[in-house]
């Protein structure tokens, strides 16, 4: 197939542009460098993923110092989506205009809530999201109700819910992506951070995928890795240079996306230098990797220790009670959720807790995820040392999380937890990753335009969580859809 589109990675980004152009009748080719996952007995085995890394990819970048880790991206059809929480919230409308934080201001959005609004509510149509309106005080406004109700509390769940409500919070349904009838047909365990392998998850993959594929003008190509892009001297795109079965090929379309997650959009941005064009493509404002944002997250566990938590999944409540205030000076703090279940084999994992510990702990708490904004900063950024990513990321705003967990841990012991830990994540841990090639009106100052078009280039898209110009302090995942099916929209009334 000569495509007419081609789109890099099929993770959130681009496998929800390529189901937005299915329909338009444009042959739309994905080119994706990992491979399909398979249900295998490690993919509901809670040591061999949180242990034995055995989903992980054998993969180091560099950090600020030049020291090697691994960062934990996942690299399958599907992307990151195939491991996600499947938490689907909307940015809230204060989110998209200047905010002031402990850690400084934000920029706002060269958009608004309501442009983003309608494209909301396609994506969380297209994603079957299950949740309520009414309980959350910080909740923008809907032009419709979720499609289905929220998944359902259990009981230890259900009794925590009372719990923070006597305790003066709002606790309210997470807007979620599940099957849980389908997801527990499989295995009793968690979703978050478990592979889907038969879709109990409205994952990329399951959703977006699959009903681009239904159409006969889209197709993927797996194990496909895109090295760099090709820029003609008129600026246009003019191919992407493809590894793919041992052979290396030129790939060409009219409009080219781009949607290999935050941090390899930029890298193939970088490693796409030219002699026109020595600091990348898309680069013409020198804002390529710069921006990087990575949420500030903490788990915090709740422990009693005569209670016991029988809960399977756990991950249905949320709290934003200091979303948009309750720091100092009042200032924003930021969303409390559920994780899913810590059990006593992945509390081992994660801790380094002897067995019989983490199983005493595990069984007695029940497990939260504290996340705060991180701020954007042009030396927070992406960049590449000898063909090797480098991700100095600057963490921001780390009082504002302090504060959170603060807040967080006050709550829980006057809603009956004697005993409340709390453990912040590393940069092993990716928490929404977002920024380095930033949306913006202004070429001077930012990569793409609203609709992510690069202002360097008529026909080249970006379509994943780098054309974010702030990171919120929610999941962006639904976020990402939103602008996917905006930029999708774009490419079909044909305006490249």
């Amino acid at each position: 197939m000569q495509p007419d589109v081609i789109v890099i990675g099929s993770g959130m980004g681009g496998a929800t542009v390529a189901a937005s152009l299915a329909q338009s009748g444009r042959r739309v080719l994905i080119l994706e460098r990992g491979e399909r996952l398979t249900d295998t007995p490690q993919a509901r085995d809670p040591v061999a993923i949180f242990r034995d890394d055995h989903f992980r990819p054998d993969e180091e970048w560099l950090d600020g110092q030049g020291r090697p880790f691994n960062p934990g991206n996942y690299y399958y059809v599907g992307g990151n989506t195939k491991f996600y929480g499947a938490v689907l919230l909307r940015y809230r409308a204060e989110d998209f205009r200047p905010i002031s934080h402990l850690g400084g201001t934000t920029p706002g959005w060269p958009v608004s809530y309501d442009d983003y609004e309608p494209w909301y509510s396609r994506a969380e149509a297209m994603f079957q999201v299950r949740g309520a309106l009414g309980e959350d005080p910080t909740e923008p406004p809907h032009s419709g109700a979720y499609p289905y109700p929220p998944v359902p509390d259990e009981p230890e769940i259900a009794d925590l819910r009372h719990r923070l409500r006597v305790a003066g919070l709002h606790p309210s349904s997470l807007p979620l992506g599940v099957d849980i009838d389908r997801w527990l047909s499989r295995a009793k365990t968690p979703w978050d951070a478990f592979p889907d392998t038969t879709g109990g998850k409205m994952d990329a993959e399951t959703v977006s995928l699959a009903l681009a594929l239904e159409r006969s003008n889209v197709e993927i190509m797996t194990g496909a890795y895109v090295e760099k892009l090709i820029a003609d001297d008129d600026g246009r795109i003019s191919g992407a240079v493809v590894s793919h079965d041992g052979m290396t090929e030129v790939i060409s379309a009219p409009v080219v996306v781009l949607a290999a997650g935050s941090v390899n959009s930029a890298a193939i941005l970088l490693r796409s230098a030219d002699a026109a064009r020595p600091s990348g493509l898309a680069n013409g404002s020198d804002q390529v990797g710069r921006n990087f944002m990575n949420h500030n997250c903490s788990a915090v566990l709740a422990i009693h220790p005569t209670r016991r938590n029988r809960s399977i999944y756990q991950k249905t409540l949320q709290v934003n009670d200091f979303y948009l205030s309750g720091g100092p000076d009042d200032r924003p703090l930021g969303n409390i959720q559920l994780l899913g279940r810590v059990s006593r084999p992945i509390l081992a994992a994660t801790s380094g807790l002897p067995g019989w510990l983490a199983g005493l702990i595990a069984d007695r708490a029940i497990d939260f995820y504290a996340m705060s904004e991180d701020l954007p900063a042009p030396d927070s950024r992406v960049s590449l040392r000898g063909g090797q990513i480098v991700l100095d990321w600057k963490r921001s705003n780390w009082a504002a999380h302090q504060a959170l967990v603060a807040r967080l841990k006050q709550a829980l012991r006057r809603a009956g937890f004697p005993i409340v830990l709390s453990r912040a994540f590393d940069r092993r841990t990716p928490s929404h990753q977002c920024g380095t090639t930033r949306m913006g009106n202004d070429p001077a100052t930012s990569v793409v335009d609203p609709w992510g078009r690069s202002h360097d280039h008529p026909n080249l898209f970006i379509a994943d969580a780098s054309v974010l110009p702030t990171s919120a302090a929610v999941n962006p995942a639904l976020t990402v859809a939103a602008h996917a099916l905006r930029v999708g929209n774009r490419i079909a009334k044909g305006t490249t």
